[in-house]
């Protein structure tokens, strides 16, 4: 085999190496950003169940109180 062969064969195992590095990173990126948006939503989802329990207990403490006076 020549130099000349050795080196083209080289250079494009690089270059596939380059190119499958690049197409992998930006599909980590694009997962990253679907990860981040899942996150926010399932904190807002963490938040209303939050406020809604606290609504739910007053409700119940209310009830409780009325109940109390008869």
């Amino acid at each position: 085999m020549e130099w000349s062969q050795v080196l083209i064969l080289a250079g494009s195992i690089i270059g596939a190496n380059i190119a499958l590095f690049a197409w992998l990173k930006s599909d980590i990126q694009q997962n990253r950003a679907e990860t981040n948006a899942d996150r926010r939503d399932f904190l807002m989802l963490v938040r209303e169940i939050k406020d809604e329990l606290k609504d739910f207990h007053g409700r119940l403490c209310a009830i409780e109180e009325r109940n109390k006076g008869k």
